[in-house]
Formats: structure tokens, C-alpha cells, sequence
């Protein structure tokens, strides 16, 4: 572009004013300030590597060139960080973060301490702020795990529950029990 006044200032600054209406501003450390023809859009890009964008509608756009991450912090007060390993954040205005790895799995965290992860089999892990924890697997089966007991539940209806002692439950749709102790042996099996 062409220059249409260029100001040197004593503190080592040069200000060149383009004929496009752009202001470019250079430091003496090697920072670089671009205020657009706009006068709303500024990209200032440090001496390190870093460039941060204002844009019109005031989100911010702060590159990190050392991590190679990118954390954009929208006039809503959303903020998403992306990673250079893909893995991508947000940390919503009311306290919820959303974590995408690049594996694709979801940890959503809530404000309330509960936790819930997608992963991409389509397996869901809810985590409850007292540690208690449900599964549910893409074949219908659901798992709970408490400080108790770990409970499966299979699509048939079938329940097998072990408990923190080892003692191991089955119940089935059937309405027949089975009752093992913690060395696997039969304790009682309602056989109908």
C-alpha cells in the first residue's frame, strides 16, 4: 500500500499512515501495531511471535506462537481455546467448559461439579459430584458405579451387581437370583 504520511517519534516509534486509511505503528523492540482503515479492527503483532486481533464486534484473537494456541475471547464472554494438538476448549460465561481431544471425545464440566464425556463410539460417562458414575455403552448395556457397588444392566434385563465386599448379585428377567460370595462360590440361585 502507499504511504501517505510516515512520523518518526523520538521514543524510537514510527507511525505510517497508509492512503487506504490504515495505520501501521512500529516499536522499537520489534512489536507492530495495524489499526485498520475502519479504525475498529487492530492487529498488533509482538516481537515474540504473538498476534493479538481486535476485531469490529470487540472479540479478541490472541494467537500464542510459542504453544501455537489460539485463544479467541468473544464480547459474550465466551472463550475458546484451540491447541496445536487439535484439542479444542470452551469455557462458557456461566462458569460450563466444553473439552473436545483430538481423539474427538467430549468432557463437558458443569458448574455444579458434575461431569459428562461423549466418546466416539458413542459411550457416555456421567460423573456425579458424589463420585457416583454411570456409563452407558452403544450395545444398551449401563454401568453404575458407586462407592458400594458396581451395577450392570443389560438390555435383556439382566442385573449383576458386586459389591465392595466381593459378594457378586444376578438377577435376571426371569425372576431367578443367583448370590456368589467374593471367592466366586454359589451362596443361593432361585432356579425357577
Amino acid at each position: 500500500e502507499e504511504i501517505q504520511r510516515e512520523t518518526a517519534y523520538p521514543d524510537g516509534k514510527v507511525e505510517k499512515v497508509l492512503k487506504n486509511g490504515c495505520h501501521l505503528i512500529f516499536f522499537p523492540n520489534g512489536t507492530w501495531k495495524k489499526v485498520g482503515s475502519d479504525g475498529k479492527t487492530i492487529t498488533i503483532t509482538f516481537f515474540n511471535g504473538d498476534v493479538k486481533q481486535i476485531m469490529p464486534d470487540q472479540t479478541v484473537i490472541y494467537y500464542y506462537a510459542d504453544a501455537k494456541t489460539t485463544h479467541t475471547t468473544y464480547s459474550d464472554g465466551l472463550e475458546v481455546l484451540q491447541f496445536s494438538n487439535g484439542q479444542i476448549e470452551k469455557h462458557y460465561p456461566d462458569g460450563k467448559k466444553e473439552i473436545t481431544f483430538p481423539d474427538q471425545t467430549i468432557k463437558n464440566l458443569f458448574t455444579d461439579g458434575q461431569e459428562e464425556s461423549i466418546f466416539p463410539d458413542g459411550t457416555i460417562v456421567r460423573v456425579q459430584r458424589d463420585g457416583s458414575k454411570t456409563i452407558e455403552f452403544n450395545n444398551g448395556q449401563r454401568e453404575l458405579h458407586t462407592s458400594q457397588f458396581k451395577r450392570r444392566e443389560y438390555p435383556d434385563g439382566t442385573v449383576k451387581t458386586v459389591y465392595m465386599n466381593g459378594q457378586q448379585e444376578t438377577k435376571y428377567v426371569s425372576g431367578r437370583i443367583r448370590i456368589k460370595d467374593k471367592d466366586g462360590n454359589i451362596i443361593m440361585d432361585t432356579k425357577l
